[in-house]
């Protein structure tokens, strides 16, 4: 019987073995479906639209072929197409099941225009990622159907004309595993149901022999033969001699099983629930009104931040303001003009610090689809701590994005703004909503700083956050004393504060306040008293420098740029404006004119 039980185990073994193998073989369908493209018309370009790539569900992987080095890059549909707006380009799309191409000419002014150099699409601030590789490019993908895939080879040779989209059928063999893994099980048992078949022939096969006659037996003293011929033991039991035989059999069983579970991947067994468990997170609405996206996502502007930081990096180290401009602009790129002009004629001076590439603690992009476009974006060093601020913008879909604004943080100051996937809209300069004006604020300020607590507008600002009106406070008094030490009795020095001509930039926060940031230009002037007394700067290099001459009967008026970010209330709120972080940097210096 053991052996019908060991055959029939076999069988069932085959069949199950049988039946998972063919499940991973002939049984199985293919694994991808892909879809060719094919471009009939010669141009420098192929947008690939969103439709096309989500016309299946899961990842998409692009592959494209071609001569030479393929370019591709992707982002939302409406920037790409408004990139591609100075170039022809076929726009491939998806109409039901079919694959449509059309070609789209660059508006007559466009095509007859002559730009100063060709338009290229590498390195374009507008992607969010892009890709390129030699004669065959493959790109995996997972986008969305309102973003879009560029094609192209350098922009001026005719882009690649064959292209494919591939998907995952999503083919899966979920009883495959069980099959062959429950397969090996019943080829175990069934081998050692034939062992045990095997023993049991055996021992039932044995030689029959007649007995001798059995001699009468009587009882035997244990304590008299234990005294006269010691104590006899016993040898072991056929039972326990077999005993090591039974490991042997076992192991095969334990291999086979451990060899079946891991030649089975994870597609060959059944799912039951989900694979992830979703953890809850903070629920944010979408302002009423706002529909636009972000300007961008937080990889494109952590990309964005690394070129304008190498770019700055390498004006640096040749004091190029012309290499700032590529991705300076406002008062970043003035500060940076003037250190400049002065690290060239004075060799120990300091250059200013470098822009911050660590990882992105706060971003906060405008969600406007047109230009310009901005975004803030706060970086923390690991090392020191220290936090900067960044306004960062883009005046069209051609153009670099640009800093203009700059600022390190001051302590505890905090934000209350939305998710880089939601943004927020741009507040406008001449806004009734907030507390101040956004236009209105650098003037504000700039009084503050002035007349202190006797400013009509001190009420508004809340002290307790302003380092930097200490800090401005104390380095007039300062200079003061200084100054009256030797010219009290020929000359005198002035402070005032006055708004910059930058033109600030606001965004709104979820509080229903805004984030500012505003340029105040601060003046220091040292005119004589006497009309017969000279100011002399000898022992001032960088006034020295900036103005060209060592003395003065008019005397001097020197500027420095303060870049300042505050938080501003709503009208309706009962908090103040907080101040939260700046940089100053000399601007100017210049002899006073007569009046």
């Amino acid at each position: 019987m053991r052996f019908v039980w060991a055959v029939a185990a076999f069988v069932l073994a085959t069949v199950m073995i049988g039946a998972g193998i063919a499940q991973r073989t002939v049984l199985q369908g293919p694994k991808t479906e892909t879809q060719s493209i094919e471009i009939a018309e010669s141009t420098p370009y192929v947008l690939v639209d969103g439709g096309v790539l989500s016309g299946h569900t899961g990842s998409q992987t692009l592959r494209a072929q071609g001569d030479g080095e393929i370019f591709a890059a992707y982002g939302r549909t409406d920037d790409m197409m408004a990139w591609l707006a100075r170039s022809d380009y076929v726009h491939v799309t998806r109409e039901g099941e079919e694959i449509v191409t059309e070609s789209v000419a660059a508006p007559q002014e466009e095509a007859d225009a002559e730009p100063s150099e060709p338009l290229s699409p590498l390195g374009s601030d507008l992607w969010v990622d892009e890709f390129q590789q030699e004669d065959v490019l493959i790109a995996p993908l997972q986008l969305p159907a309102d973003m879009s895939v560029l094609v192209a080879a350098d922009g001026v040779e005719p882009a690649p004309a064959q292209l494919s989209v591939t998907w995952p059928t999503g083919v899966t063999t979920p009883w495959a595993g069980p099959l062959i893994v429950g397969g090996g099980i019943m080829l175990a048992i069934g081998i050692v149901l034939y062992i045990l078949g095997v023993r049991h022939v055996r021992r039932s096969r044995g030689p029959r022999r007649k007995g001798l006659p059995i001699a009468r037996t009587e009882p035997i003293d244990l304590s008299e033969a234990s005294a006269d011929k010691g104590v006899i033991s016993s040898s072991p039991s056929r039972r326990q001699l077999s005993g090591g035989r039974r490991g042997f059999v076992a192991l095969p069983v334990v291999v086979v099983s451990a060899l079946l579970v891991s030649g089975c991947s994870a597609d060959s067994w059944p799912q039951f629930g989900p694979s992830e468990t979703p953890t809850p997170s903070a629920t944010v609405v979408v302002p009423e009104g706002q529909d636009d996206p972000p300007a961008v996502t937080e990889a494109q502007a952590e990309r964005i931040l690394t070129r304008i930081s190498a770019q700055v990096a390498a004006a640096d180290e040749k004091n190029s303001a012309a290499q700032a401009a590529v991705r300076l602009e406002g008062p970043a790129l003035a500060a940076r003009k003037t250190n400049y002009t002065l690290r060239k004629e004075l060799d120990d001076h300091e250059p200013l610090p470098a822009i911050p590439t660590t990882a992105l603690k706060i971003l906060l992009p405008e969600a406007f689809e047109g230009w310009p476009r901005t975004f803030f974006a706060v970086v923390e060093d690991a090392d020191s701590g220290v936090a900067t601020i960044m306004t960062v913008t883009q005046r069209d879909a051609w153009s670099n994005y640009k800093l203009s604004y700059v600022a390190n943080m001051v302590a505890d100051a905090s934000l209350n703004v939305a998710p880089p996937y939601i943004g927020a809209p741009k507040v406008q300069p001449d806004s009734a909503f907030l507390l101040i004006a956004p236009q209105d604020l650098a003037a504000a300020y700039a009084d503050v700083l002035d007349k202190g607590d006797d400013s009509e507008f001190a009420p508004m600002f809340d002290a307790e956050t302003d380092t930097f009106r200490t800090l401005v406070a104390d380095n007039r008094a300062a200079r003061v004393e200084d100054f009256n030490k030797t010219g009290s009795k020929t000359g005198k020095i002035s402070f005032s504060a006055s708004a910059g001509s930058t033109n600030p930039v606001a965004m709104a926060t979820l509080d229903s306040g805004a984030i500012v940031a505003v340029t105040v230009n601060e003046n220091d002037t040292v005119t004589p008293t006497n009309e017969d007394a000279v100011i002399k700067v000898d022992d001032n290099e960088v006034v020295k420098t900036l103005s060209g001459v060592t003395q003065s009967s008019t005397g001097f008026r020197s500027s420095y740029a303060d870049q300042l970010f505050f938080f501003v209330p709503s009208q309706s709120s009962t908090e103040r404006i907080r101040f939260l972080g700046y940089s100053s940097d000399i601007l100017s210096a210049k002899v006073v004119k007569k009046k």
